[in-house]
């Protein structure tokens, strides 16, 4: 695997905290405006990690793929909607349980591979 084309140097737990991504149901996806960050995606959802010292982290928060973009989780007097610049899609129940499953997956997967890594 290669970041920004050079050889990534990844360590077991990481490569192994990847593979937990992939059999989760993730798939790796690319964002031209977020290059130095890993994408994962699932059902819409979308996070950023950093690989970096060892682990994979969680960078920011879990969005929904909007465009080009990532739009955040935010909360209006219309209700919660995921909102990207001027783009902006109503947070459907449903949505907002899909949500918190990959939100719950991703922290439960990455949160659990930084004790490993020394």
């Amino acid at each position: 695997m290669t970041l920004d084309g050079q050889p990534s140097g990844l360590n077991p737990v990481q490569v192994s905290t990847l593979k937990s991504l992939l059999q989760a149901g993730f798939r790796f996806v690319t964002f031209e405006r977020y290059a130095r960050y890993l994408a994962v995606e699932r059902e819409g959802f979308v996070a950023l990690l950093e690989v970096c010292a060892g682990k994979v982290r969680l960078f920011g928060q879990v969005g929904y793929h909007v465009g080009e973009g990532i739009a955040m989780l935010v909360e209006r007097a219309g209700g919660k909607a995921f909102t990207w610049k001027s783009e902006s899609v109503p947070a459907t129940p449903e949505m907002l349980a899909a949500y918190e499953r990959v939100r719950q997956d991703l922290n439960r997967l990455v949160k659990g591979s930084e004790g490993e890594a020394q």
